[in-house]
Order: structure tokens, then C-alpha cells, then sequence
């Protein structure tokens, strides 16, 4: 069960993480960070981040232009993982059960929180021609609290009330309906490559495709690198006890910042290259139009 603190925090989360989306810009907004701030709450770190770094992944491609509405991952990321943690759901059953479609819902509560703050806007526009501060200062604070409520009103409904049904689902997926369950498991695995497609789909690909196979090539031999070092290390360990273990294991903490390294090496050096050649073209095709104002 959540207890009533847990649901008070995570309540209150969810009125300051729309906030902090709009106006602060801390990051706090984010759904990596909804997972870690819910699972710190609810005492698992670990389901937290990953159902939280999965969302980010999963929406990293999705953009909003204008006043559009968009899926609230971070409210959705506080859902699942405050369920996945009591009621001892598999962290990808609950991304892909309950984060994706409770964030998807959402949008319905932004549009009301939209709409809410239109009124709160005109409101602020008769204020300032009338010259009525006062009311202004009420107004322009109740366009921040409908934001809030937009958020905090479902998220309070959800962990109040949804207990009951998220334990019903739950032993559903794990008795009758399993092969939906392991469904949904593999559809939440799948989903951070979702946004790595989507976020392909609009970056410039086909004219920057080297830099996409570097960064990938470069990234996949030193990850297997990585991991055959890892296995070394335990060897070692088994072998030499827990001093073999130090030795083994202590100088390759930092082989994926290596990774990054050398990708950053790269690209530096291929904008170094194509910079280079830059003044030399400028150069000739001077040359070419001294020699056609001779002619």
C-alpha cells in the first residue's frame, strides 16, 4: 500500500514538476527525475530510474511547437513507478501498462489547464487596463495554480484511489493473462527505441549519416570492451579474492567517459578538417573572379 505521506509528497511533486517545466526550467521537470525524486519516495531508486530513464527515452523525440499538448511523461513516470514499487509490478509491465496510457490520458488535463490559464490571462489584461494591481497579483498566481491542479488532482486520484485496480491488474498479468503480461513487458523494452526512431525521424540523418555510424561503432566496440573487462575483473576476483578484485576492477570506472571521449575527438577533428578547407576554397574561387574581371 501507499501510505498517506507518500501520496501527500508525490501529490505535491506533481503540482511543482509542471512549474518547474514552464518557468524554472531545473530539470526537476523531467521524467528521468520524476522517477528518481518517486522512487526515493517510495524507497526504490533503481525502479525509479529505470522507469524514468525509459519515459525520457521513450518520449526523447516527441517536441511540442506553439501551445500544443503533448503526453505528460513526468505525471506518467510518478504513476507507474509509485505502483511498480507497492504493488510489486515488473518495472517495464508498469511503463508500458501504466506510465504510457496514464500519460497519454494527461493530455486532457493539460488542455483543461490551458484553457484555465486563458481565462486567468484575459483576467490579468482587463486588470493591467484598469490599473488594478491587486487583482493582478491574484490572477496571474491562480494561472499558476490551475497549472498545478491540472497535474495534482489526477496524481492524488490515481495513488488515492487506484491501489485496489493496479493489484487486480497486476495478478491478472501474473495468472490468466501472462502472455499479455510478458507482451507488455517486451513492449516496454521496446519503447526507448520508439523515441530514438522518432527522434531520427526529424534530425538531419542522411546528411550527418558518418557521424551516426561513428558514434555508433565507436560506442558498441568499447561497450563490449567495457563488459569483457568486467568479466576479467570478476575472474580475477575469484581467483585472487577481493585484493585481485581492487586491482582489477579500479582503472576502468571511467571507460565510458573514454567512449564519449573519443567520439568527441572525432567529430572535433572532422569540423576541424572541413574548417580547414574552408579558407582554401574561399581562396580559389577569389582567384576565379580576378581572372574572369580580366577577361
Amino acid at each position: 500500500m501507499i501510505d498517506w505521506w507518500q501520496i501527500l509528497l508525490l501529490t505535491l511533486y506533481a503540482g511543482f514538476q509542471i512549474m518547474d517545466e514552464l518557468h524554472w526550467y531545473s530539470s526537476a521537470g523531467s521524467a528521468v527525475f520524476s522517477g528518481f525524486i518517486t522512487g526515493l519516495v517510495m524507497g526504490d531508486m533503481a525502479t525509479g530510474l529505470f522507469i524514468g530513464g525509459s519515459m525520457q527515452l521513450t518520449i526523447l523525440g516527441v517536441g511540442t511547437f506553439g501551445g500544443a499538448s503533448r503526453i505528460d511523461a513526468n505525471s506518467g513516470t510518478l504513476i507507474a513507478t509509485a505502483f511498480a514499487v507497492s504493488a510489486g509490478m515488473d518495472p517495464e509491465q508498469a511503463l508500458a501498462a501504466l506510465g504510457v496510457p496514464v500519460a497519454a490520458i494527461l493530455v486532457y488535463t493539460d488542455i483543461l489547464g490551458r484553457m484555465a490559464n486563458t481565462f486567468w490571462g484575459h483576467a490579468c489584461d482587463a486588470d493591467i487596463e484598469k490599473m488594478n494591481w491587486n487583482a493582478y497579483n491574484v490572477h496571474y498566481l491562480m494561472g499558476a495554480v490551475s497549472w498545478m491542479l491540472s497535474r495534482m488532482v489526477p496524481v492524488f486520484l490515481a495513488l488515492a484511489f487506484g491501489q485496489p485496480l493496479v493489484e487486480a491488474i497486476t495478478t491478472a498479468l501474473n495468472g490468466d493473462l501472462a502472455w499479455l503480461g510478458t507482451g507488455l513487458t517486451v513492449a516496454g523494452g521496446m519503447l526507448p527505441a520508439v523515441g530514438f526512431a522518432i527522434l531520427l525521424r526529424y534530425l538531419p540523418v542522411k546528411k550527418h549519416v558518418a557521424y551516426l555510424i561513428l558514434g555508433f561503432v565507436i560506442a558498441a566496440l568499447l561497450g563490449t570492451a567495457f563488459t569483457s573487462i568486467a568479466g576479467i575483473s570478476g575472474d580475477v576476483a575469484t581467483v585472487a579474492g577481493a585484493a585481485g578484485a581492487e586491482i582489477a576492477g579500479g582503472d576502468y570506472n571511467s571507460l565510458s567517459m573514454l567512449t564519449i571521449a573519443l567520439i568527441g575527438f572525432a567529430l572535433a577533428y572532422i569540423y576541424y578538417q572541413q574548417h580547414q578547407a574552408a579558407p582554401v576554397a574561399a581562396v580559389a574561387a577569389g582567384a576565379e573572379g580576378d581572372d574572369d574581371d580580366e577577361l
